[in-house]
């Protein structure tokens, strides 16, 4: 008997099956990492790293928006002094919140054994502006004149009241850290649209007078997805992405070399271990490469004309300022980033807030007014949408003593303002309601995973059945919870 046919007597249908299942697995890869091999067309990317991604093919339906740019607001921003106008407190400065308001909700280690809960009206005046009569105050000049491109938001609520547990909620849609962030999820579910820079991309930017909560590189993790979904940090100065460029001596054909030798071994190791992380090793390394190129190209600011500095601001030729991220994040969204997460520090006002909020204001006022206009001269804010607030609100009360001249606000979990402008989102609407005290939602009331879910919704993405299985559970990003507000859709 030769030695073929004695092979082919042993070759049986589960060899066969194993071999086939890894050849396919190496084309899947070599297509992973370019869309353009095997025919494919040009187009979006779906850097997919896991066989049962449910939207390999596309989104579950027609998308309203393409791209998402989310500002941040690191510390939440107090409502009562910013959009949610409540003339009424001024005439009650100084008594005690009413226990029929309070409710027996529990209240933060740092008022909990205040004897009293002091009212404190909002020092800052509010007008109502553009069409929509929507109220805005006078610490936000620039916002008050796009109000016709917004849709305000003051019902919205969480369980969370203290800043880790509600960042982490707000971003993973789970109080306990490991979760995937939105952009994660995001990546995984729709992939990129620009093979040469990270579907995901994060800026930070710190408020003046130093402090603010710290910022874990978790909320922009990517959990238990697979690791090229994580959220990709630019920062300000020469070395935009850490360790992307070649150290010296290493020139780029060198460094081509190199990564065609390691994506060999791996591709072997995949072979064997059909570990779906090598191929995420595969792809972040292809990705480096590439944004050695882009990178750069997207961080200079040169090309841009002055007017546009001018409607940015002066802060934003400074890198690194929040001002200046909004630039980068038009940029960046000009490239197709699918999603572009910014942090701004600095809004936790437990004391002496009149003498900081108007400081965060102006960091951030002009700047997030300038991005929603300049996507809107460019034609991209129809496909884009953009999204201003923080983790929870501000009491009404003060903590600790109430001082003519300063007082402080603890944080507030029962209501606050958030504000989205961009495609699918109607424009000039004030959605929900509040007592007279900021204190209790009245009517519409939307939840963080409602807000999650729209936010899906609008990219196409039933958050429903976007789910990934890890540990013998299918995880997603609102959880068991979650309904699009359909009544802010256009």
């Amino acid at each position: 008997m030769s030695d073929c046919h004695q092979y082919h007597e042993h070759y049986t249908r589960r060899d066969f099956l194993t071999k086939t299942s890894l050849g396919l697995g190496a084309i899947t890869l070599g297509h992973l990492l370019d869309p353009l091999l095997l025919g494919a067309k040009a187009g979006p990317v779906p850097l997919v790293g896991h066989p049962t991604s449910p939207l390999v093919g596309g989104p579950h339906f027609a998308p309203k928006v393409k791209r998402v740019i989310y500002l941040f607001q690191s510390g939440a921003p107090s409502q009562v002094d910013l959009f949610d106008h409540k003339p009424e407190l001024r005439a009650l400065q100084g008594q005690d919140l009413p226990p029929s308001v309070r409710q027996g909700q529990r209240l933060t280690g740092m008022s909990a054994g205040q004897k009293q809960l002091p009212i404190a009206a909002s020092p800052y005046n509010f007008q109502q502006f553009g069409q929509s009569g929507a109220w805005v105050s006078d610490l936000l000049p620039y916002t008050s004149k796009i109000v016709d491109e917004l849709c305000f938001i003051k019902s919205m609520y969480t369980e969370a009241i203290n800043h880790d547990p509600a960042v982490t909620f707000v971003q993973t849609g789970s109080q306990q850290p490991g979760r995937p962030s939105i952009g994660s999820w995001i990546s995984y579910g729709l992939g990129s649209d620009n093979e040469n820079l990270p579907a995901f991309c994060v800026l930070l930017s710190q408020g003046s007078g130093g402090g603010g909560q710290p910022l874990y590189d978790r909320l922009w993790g990517n959990g238990f997805l697979p690791s090229h979904h994580q959220g990709v940090q630019f920062r300000a100065g020469k070395d935009a992405v850490l360790y992307l460029g070649n150290p010296a001596g290493i020139s780029a054909e060198s460094r081509a070399n190199q990564l065609e030798h390691l994506k060999k071994l791996q591709e072997d190791q995949f072979e064997e271990e059909q570990d779906p992380e090598i191929q995420a090793k595969i792809a972040q390394y292809e990705m480096a490469f590439r944004m050695q190129t882009s990178v750069p190209e997207t961080m200079d600011l040169s090309d841009e004309p002055d007017h546009i500095f001018e409607l940015y601001g002066p802060d934003s030729r400074v890198p690194g300022t929040f001002a200046a991220n909004c630039l980068l994040a038009r940029r960046l969204v000009e490239r197709d980033v699918k999603f572009v997460q910014l942090y701004h520090r600095g809004w936790d006002h437990h004391g002496n807030l009149p003498g900081q909020i108007p400081r965060l204001s102006r960091q951030t006022d002009q700047g997030s007014a300038a991005l929603v206009m300049d996507l809107k001269q460019r034609g991209l804010l129809d496909d884009t949408l953009v999204i201003w607030g923080g983790e929870f609100g501000r009491t009404t009360y003060s903590q600790g003593k109430l001082r003519p001249d300063n007082f402080g606000r603890d944080h507030h979990p029962r209501c606050f303002t958030i504000w989205m402008a961009g495609g699918g989102i109607k424009k000039g609407l004030t959605y929900g309601l509040t007592d007279d005290f900021s204190y209790n939602i009245l009517k519409d009331p939307v939840h963080v995973h409602d807000f999650q879910a729209t936010l899906m919704h609008l990219l196409g993405v039933d958050h429903e059945k976007l789910t990934y299985k890890h540990q013998g559970r299918r995880f997603r990003l609102t959880d068991v919870h979650g309904k699009v507000v359909r009544d802010i859709l256009s």
